[in-house]
């Protein structure tokens, strides 16, 4: 009995190992080409801006809906397909990896208090007592436990904190990305809200987005990265908050159609203003 163990575990260390290392070593090629991606690409730097040439500037904060159809290369794919992620998996890797900061939300949406993935996905755990009616007779009514997880998929919007700018050196209006918080949708008795996760540094992101790709439906071959989408502003948004005395948010004096008014009047505030300043 004790030769026959000995054969059979001399067997799989000879025979079951090589197996597994041909799989991770000799992957087949799955596509045409040789797949370059992710390696360690940079991101392209940006110009500096001295203060002695910016003349004129807003800070900006606006809300990006995964679940608008130009959005949703942020939003997908649902499942992890070798380097092809959804923004939001790359986001969360990588604050679990140590290499994005994630920082707790606040008032003044400043970075000042660090926090940890584990505090991130603990503070997602919930759970809710409620009473169900049983679908066969008598249908009497029990108490049950909810008990909810954290579930990356339902994080649908983004927020960007940005500034707006006009650089009298270039003559021209300039946009620079500070600060994103994913937001999470949740469902409470029927209805629909919101939470904001956390703040991170978009210039802290930017090699980490460099580095991961989103679907290019035109053209597979010309992959984009998600710093790309963002440098490019290849998304739609809406403006939810503008710089003002009062620090308050649209929804806090507008609602309805008039919020979505007020917000287009922002946008087109700041483009009148570079047009203004020309003469033809």
């Amino acid at each position: 009995m004790k030769k026959f163990f000995v054969a059979f575990v001399t067997f799989t260390l000879l025979f079951g190992g090589g197996i597994f290392a041909q799989i991770v070593d000799n992957q087949p090629l799955d596509q045409v080409y040789a797949n370059n991606d992710g390696e360690n690409i940079k991101p392209a730097p940006l110009p500096t801006v001295r203060k002695a040439d910016v003349m004129w500037s807003k800070r900006i904060w606006r809300e990006i809906d995964f679940r608008q159809k130009f959005n949703q290369k942020l939003y997908y794919p649902i499942e992890t397909q070798q380097n092809w992620k959804s923004f939001t998996v790359t986001i969360l890797d990588a604050v679990k990896e140590g290499e994005i900061t994630a920082y707790d939300i606040n008032n003044t949406d400043e970075l000042l208090i660090p926090i940890t993935y584990n505090e991130i996905v603990g503070r997602q755990i919930d759970t809710s007592y409620t009473t169900m009616r049983r679908p066969y007779p008598p249908y009497d009514e029990y108490d049950t436990v909810i008990y909810t997880t954290f579930d990356p998929t339902k994080i649908m919007r983004l927020r960007i904190k940005e500034d707006w700018y006009f650089d009298k050196q270039r003559s021209q209006m300039m946009v620079r990305i500070l600060d994103m918080c994913p937001v999470i949708i949740k469902e409470r008795n029927g209805e629909e809200g919101t939470e904001p996760l956390f703040w991170f540094s978009y210039a802290e992101a930017r090699p980490v987005l460099a580095n991961s790709y989103v679907f290019n439906g035109a053209n597979s071959a010309m992959r984009l990265s998600f710093d790309q989408v963002f440098i490019k502003r290849l998304f739609d948004s809406y403006i939810y908050k503008e710089q003002n005395v009062f620090d308050r948010r649209i929804s806090q004096y507008a609602t309805g159609v008039d919020a979505l008014l007020e917000s287009k009047r922002i946008k087109d505030e700041m483009f009148n203003f570079e047009q203004f300043l020309w003469e033809y």
